[in-house]
């Protein structure tokens, strides 16, 4: 079913990328979807409000603000603007709409038709063997909801799963909620995404965060921003870049596709952004492979270690190696090893170019490396950023000033949402307290991961789902296996503030909890509440919304998992002990800063929580890396030796990665073009080199079908795109999520973190015809 108001994809157009990000269309673009979306006033008091110190956070990414006193008036990016106006659209779901529309017709509405609705704003239910959604009582909802909770034969048949849009306080209540229940199984985002990176620092460096702050950036001699494309994911990187580079730094950008944000920015704050040629951001542009990152940082190890051969005492940070690090000396003789052929092909650099980066390492006193998801969502995610690690330690870059890792969340609060608790395997330590503080045993068997809760949903051993934030059907992989999971289900109920996909996938039974928007006024019995979230450098502040709740029906997140706590957790139930009964849940509902003085005394660094959190800006919490404390078994920051086996796509396949469109938050597209790449006009196109073109026997703009293979000789099939010539690595091609997560097999994760591989799947391109395609743009 194609939706009437979106483009026809026969007239999809690609033209050649930009070379530059931002600037003054940046700012057009934002107010047209802001004014699209609601008046100028609201767009305004948005606007004006967002990232300030006494306004709201940005629900988009997670990038920090300067200090309070160094942030722009106008402290937000384009995505940012259209993320919120997306937020405080002045359209409404009411029951209205769900009698008109059943869940079958909405189930073949696109994303960015569902999302374009507006504000859920009552609670809603689909009842078995229903075809609409109608309304319910939030009292009766809930007792729904607790009543089939209390039904399972075992608390581990229940799933929590959440996004970044979570803030602290109901990320708290609801790992306290489900743990008092009986159950870690607490999917994440953070699983899908950005796992392997606390995966492989956790074990090297002891801590699964980045070590370095907006100032180290700024003062930083060699950033390295790989596997990340900034322009769209997180625009207010570019400044902090571009203030790297007033400052006499260098970048290296190392990325399959050319981004334009990484070859040159235009500040749209600053004259020379508006009517100047803007600042040229990479000094270096390396077109690597998808999944060659391993490969590279070896062969830039192996480089350093010849080069301290040849002049000993003068290239490696021996002092710090010898009184810091364990696992020098087997780390060394494999990369020893190494194979400069092997490198070129995994890579499809040049020799030249990776000496080049050796020689501007060699000229750097201080080193930084970013990273996204180009890293982690690889088979081999977790060696990668191991050896990235390995990288910086050769000489000394962690724990000083100006260095350090710097894994870029895409998320608000995904980082606090773990710091809070969400997570399938938190500590024993962090359990203890928090079973001691509330009176209860908390479970210690290890919960379900995003992809192990498919798995046991798909199985009959998880019987109940429950969605806070996000969109779980369309950020998994695997979206048939993914729906055919969540269908399998008993009950599954949303707390979300936007129509999405997710919401037309139903268990037997389905509840679509109505919650406020990071940008609307939180009233509870005690008075205006705020909340606080955590950035990707570990700076906690508040958050206070300023806008009128889309519906005076509406609930916090605090407020859903309270009473739900309270309405589940009776005493004398087989699930929950009679003390988990107690936990005072009314209360944390009417005042948020009884929920904080909690959080004090259960997680490190939020001591005094809330006298910090009031000061403007808030505070960061510390990381012992920085200290060059390393809390490993050894005490000491890890060397690792990481092999390699290069992802090899049979003749005639190509290696496929899955990319996000700058119109475009997670899983929802603001709209059908993505100017940066040149794309206009439709989302179902796959970019592929002009010589792979040639090879494959395919005409630049023809129709194709998607076809990846896996191990086990099954196939997985995306329909209906156009295939058009870009510059993208031999061998290569790059398509838009969440229409091509399908291609990706349950099965098909990253050693160790279990990360799904959507950055690496091995596709061939089969001539295809015009097909009516199921939910997606």
């Amino acid at each position: 079913m194609r939706d009437f108001d979106e483009p026809d994809e026969a007239g999809l157009s690609v033209s050649a990328p930009m070379t530059w990000a931002t600037g003054a269309p940046a700012v057009v673009h934002a107010l047209r979807y802001a004014l699209g979306q609601t008046s100028p006033k609201r767009t305004a008091l948005t606007l004006l409000t967002i990232n300030q110190a006494k306004g709201f956070d940005c629900p988009g990414c997670a990038w920090p603000e300067p200090a309070p006193g160094k942030r722009h008036r106008n402290e937000y990016c384009e995505n940012g603007a259209k993320h919120i106006a997306d937020e405080a659209t002045s359209r409404r779901v009411t029951a209205d709409f769900f009698r008109q529309h059943s869940v079958d017709e909405l189930s073949r509405r696109s994303d960015h038709w569902l999302n374009q609705q507006g504000r859920l704003t009552e609670p809603m239910v689909l009842r078995e063997g229903a075809t609409h959604y109608e309304p319910i009582g939030w009292d009766e909802a809930l007792d729904l909801l607790a009543d089939e909770l209390r039904a399972l034969d075992h608390p581990d048949e229940a799933l929590f799963y959440t996004s970044g849009r979570l803030a602290n306080e109901p990320a708290f209540l609801l790992q306290l909620f489900a743990r008092a229940f009986g159950t870690n199984n607490l999917p994440d985002c953070s699983n899908m995404c950005h796992e392997s990176s606390g995966s492989a620092l956790g074990e090297t460096l002891g801590i699964g965060k980045g070590s370095v702050g907006l100032d180290d950036l700024h003062a930083c001699d060699l950033v390295f921003v790989v596997g990340q494309n900034p322009g769209t994911n997180h625009p207010r990187m570019l400044s902090a870049l571009e203030e790297t580079k007033r400052r006499g730094g260098h970048v290296v950008a190392v990325n399959p596709l050319p981004e334009a944000g990484l070859l040159r920015f235009k500040h749209p704050q600053k004259a020379r952004g508006i009517i100047g040629r803007g600042t040229d951001i990479a000094d270096q542009f390396l077109q690597i492979r998808p999944g060659g990152d391993l490969a590279l940082f070896q062969a830039l190890n192996l480089l350093l270690l010849e080069a301290e051969d040849k002049e000993p005492g003068t290239v490696l940070d021996r002092d710090f190696i010898e009184a810091h690090t364990t696992g020098y000396d087997a780390f060394a003789e494999r990369i020893r090893e190494t194979s400069w052929d092997a490198v070129l092909e995994a890579t499809g650099l040049t020799r030249g170019e990776i000496e080049q980066v050796h020689e501007r390492v060699l000229a750097s006193r201080s080193v930084i490396v970013c990273w996204a998801m180009g890293l982690t969502q690889h088979k081999h995610g977790v060696p990668t950023i191991r050896e990235v690690v390995n990288f910086l330690l050769l000489r000394g870059n962690i724990g000083r000033p100006g260095a350090g890792v710097c894994p870029v969340r895409g998320h608000s609060n995904v980082q606090g949402d773990r710091t809070m608790g969400i997570w399938e395997r938190m500590p024993q330590p962090f359990l203890d307290r928090l079973g001691q503080e509330f009176g209860f045993t908390a479970p210690t068997k290890h919960g379900l991961d995003s992809v192990d809760s498919i798995r046991a949903m798909l199985d009959g051993r998880a019987k109940l789902f429950v969605g806070v934030a996000g969109n779980f059907v369309r950020a998994s992989p695997d979206s048939d296996a993914t729906e055919r999971a969540l269908r399998n289900c008993r009950l599954t109920a949303h707390i979300s503030t936007k129509l999405n996909r997710s919401h037309t996938v139903c268990g037997r039974t389905a509840l679509i909890l109505p919650t406020l928007g990071r940008s609307d006024r939180d009233v509870q019995a005690g008075g205006e509440q705020f909340m606080t979230v955590e950035d990707s450098m570990s700076e906690v502040h508040a958050t206070r919304g300023r806008l009128a709740p889309a519906s005076p029906h509406l609930l916090s997140e605090v407020s859903i998992i309270s009473r739900l706590a309270r309405k589940t957790l009776t005493a004398g139930t087989e699930t929950g002990a009679d003390t988990a009964a107690d936990i005072p849940w009314a209360d944390f509902e009417a005042d948020y800063d009884l929920v904080r003085d909690r959080i004090a005394r259960v997680v490190d660094g939020f001591e005094d929580f809330n006298e910090r959190v009031r000061r403007p800006g808030g505070f960061r919490l510390p990381n012992p890396v920085n200290e060059r404390v390393f809390r490993t078994p050894t005490g000491k920051a890890v060397f690792t030796a990481n092999d390699f086996t290069m992802l090899q796509a049979p003749e005639g396949h190509l290696v496929l990665q899955t990319l996000r469109s700058h119109d475009q938050w997670n899983t929802i597209p603001y709209a059908m073009d993505d100017r940066y790449r040149g794309i206009k006009g439709g989302r179902r196109v796959v970019l592929v080199n002009r010589a792979d073109l040639t090879d494959l026997g395919l005409d630049d703009g023809g129709l194709v079908d998607l076809v990846s293979i896996w191990t086990d000789g099954s196939e997985r099939r995306a329909d209906g795109f156009r295939v058009h010539a870009y510059p993208t690595p031999r061998g290569s091609a790059a398509a838009y999520y969440p229409e091509t997560n399908v291609l990706v097999p349950l099965d098909s994760v990253a050693d160790i973190s279990n990360t799904p591989t959507s950055k690496s799947v091995i596709v061939r391109l089969e001539p295809g015809r015009e097909h009516a395609h199921h939910g997606v743009g």
